[in-house]
C-alpha cells in the first residue's frame, strides 16, 4: 500500500520517523512524509524524514517554541497556514498514493489541534482516503491531556474516513513512568501497522494464498469511525532467513510475551492460533470485540507458511467471535523466519478508555463553562459519547 504519511507535533513526527527509517532500507520505497510542527527543536530531532519535508508553522506567532498544551492554539495556527501545508504536500507529491495517513499524539497541543484541520482539508482536496492513526495519553499523562484528546477525536472521528487509535496506557508497562516508555511503545505502534501498510507490495516475495491489496484495507475501513489492531508473530521452526526478514525482526526485542516457538505444528493449525492470540491479546485499542462492524485478516510470513485453509478457518472465527457483517482476509508473502497475523478491528463501538475521556471531557468543559471561559470554534466541543 502505497501510503502518505503526515507526522503532526512531536508524537506523530517521531512514529513517522520511524516509518521512513524502515522503508529507507527497503529496495523499494512506498512511502512518502511529512512532518510538521510549532517546535523546531522537536523537528531537528528527526532523524530519517528529509530536511525539506519538515515544515515548521506557527514561527510568528510562537516563534518556534510550541504552543505547549494549547490545542487551541494549534488548530487556529493551523487555519492560517494550511496552504503552506497543502503546498508541502504537493511538492512532495501524491500521484500513486493510496492513502493518506494523518499520525498525531491526541494529548498535547500542535498534532491535537492541528490534525482535524488538516484532515478537513485533505478530504476536500483529494479523493484518496483519509485515515488518522492517533496515540491515546494514559492518566498519567494528566487530565488536560485527556480534555484535549477527547476534543479533538470528536472531531477527527467526524472528518476521517477511519481513525486508528493506540492507547499508551494499554501499552505501558506497571511501574514504569510514561516518559521511560515512550520510545518503546512508538516501537510497538510501528511494528503493527507497519505490516499492515506494508501489505499487498507483493513484488519479489514469493506467490502468496490469496495476497491482500490496499483495496481490501480501503474496503474494510470505508465505514469509518474507530478502529483497533491486534497482532501476535512466532517464530517458524527453521532458522532460514531470507533477505526481507527483519520486516519484524526491527521492532522485536529477543524475548516477548507475544512469541512463542509451534515447532511442528499444522501451518493451518498455526495461523488459526495466531489469529486468536492477535484478536484476543493485547490491542492498540482495547475494546469489546463484539461490536466491531468489519475486519481484515492480515497473515505475513513466507510464502510456503501461508495456508489458504487456515486464513479461511481464521476468517470464520473472527466473524463468529465479533458477530461482524463482513470478514476480509489475505496474506502478505515475505522471507522471514517468522510468522504474524495481523488483525484489524474496524468501527467498533465500544472501548472503555474512550468513555474515560469523554467523562472527563464532559467535567471539564462544565467547570469551563462555570468560570465563563470562552470556547474555541475549531475544535469540537461536542463530547457526547463518540459510540
Amino acid at each position: 500500500m502505497k501510503v502518505f504519511f503526515i507526522g503532526f507535533g512531536q508524537a506523530g513526527g517521531k512514529v513517522v520517523d520511524l516509518f521512513v527509517g524502515d522503508d529507507l532500507k527497503r529496495e523499494t520505497h512506498h512511502f512518502r512524509a511529512l512532518a510538521v510542527n510549532t517546535a523546531r527543536t522537536d523537528l531537528m530531532g528527526l532523524s530519517h524524514i528529509a530536511m525539506k519535508n519538515r515544515i515548521l508553522i506557527g514561527q510568528t506567532v510562537v516563534k518556534g517554541h510550541g504552543v505547549g498544551t494549547d490545542n487551541e492554539t494549534g488548530a487556529r495556527i493551523t487555519a492560517e497556514e494550511i496552504d503552506s501545508i497543502m503546498s508541502a504536500i504537493d511538492h512532495i507529491g501524491t500521484h500513486e498514493i493510496e492513502a493518506f495517513v494523518v499520525i498525531a499524539g491526541l494529548g498535547g497541543g500542535t498534532g491535537s489541534g492541528g490534525t482535524p484541520v488538516l484532515v478537513r482539508h485533505l478530504k476536500q482536496t483529494y479523493k484518496e482516503p483519509v485515515y488518522v492513526l492517533g496515540i491515546v495519553p494514559a492518566p498519567e499523562e494528566g487530565r488536560l491531556y485527556s480534555y484535549n484528546a477527547a476534543r479533538s477525536l470528536a472531531t477527527i472521528v467526524k472528518e476521517a474516513d477511519n481513525t486508528f487509535l493506540f492507547d499508551n496506557s494499554a501499552w505501558k508497562a506497571e511501574g514504569e513512568s510514561i516518559q521511560a516508555a515512550f520510545q518503546r511503545l512508538n516501537l510497538e505502534l510501528v511494528r503493527r501497522f507497519n505490516i499492515l501498510f506494508r501489505s499487498g507490495e507483493g513484488r519479489g516475495r514469493g506467490v502468496g494464498e490469496m495476497v491482500v491489496d490496499s483495496s481490501e484495507i480501503i474496503n474494510t475501513l470505508k465505514t469509518g469511525g474507530i478502529s483497533s489492531v491486534g497482532y501476535a508473530k512466532s517464530e517458524l521452526p527453521f532458522e532460514e532467513k531470507g533477505v526481507f526478514g527483519n520486516l519484524f525482526d526491527r521492532f522485536s526485542q529477543k524475548k516477548e510475551n507475544d512469541e512463542e516457538h509451534l515447532v511442528g505444528e499444522d501451518k493451518s493449525a498455526r495461523i488459526i492460533s495466531l489469529v486468536r492470540r492477535a484478536v484476543l491479546g493485547r490491542l492498540t485499542l482495547p475494546c469489546d470485540i463484539t461490536t466491531t462492524e468489519r475486519a481484515l485478516v492480515l497473515i505475513a510470513g513466507p510464502p510456503q507458511e501461508l495456508d489458504r485453509k487456515g486464513i479461511e478457518k481464521a476468517k470464520s472465527w473472527v466473524s463468529e467471535t465479533i458477530n461482524g457483517v463482513e470478514v476480509r482476509g489475505g496474506d502478505y508473502p515475505v522471507q522471514s523466519r517468522f510468522i504474524a497475523a495481523v488483525v484489524l478491528l474496524a468501527s467498533v463501538r465500544n472501548a472503555p478508555r474512550i468513555d474515560e475521556l469523554i467523562a472527563i471531557a464532559k467535567e471539564i468543559k462544565e467547570m469551563k463553562e462555570k468560570r465563563k471561559d470562552e470556547v474555541g470554534m475549531l475544535l469540537s466541543d461536542d463530547v457526547e459519547p463518540l459510540f
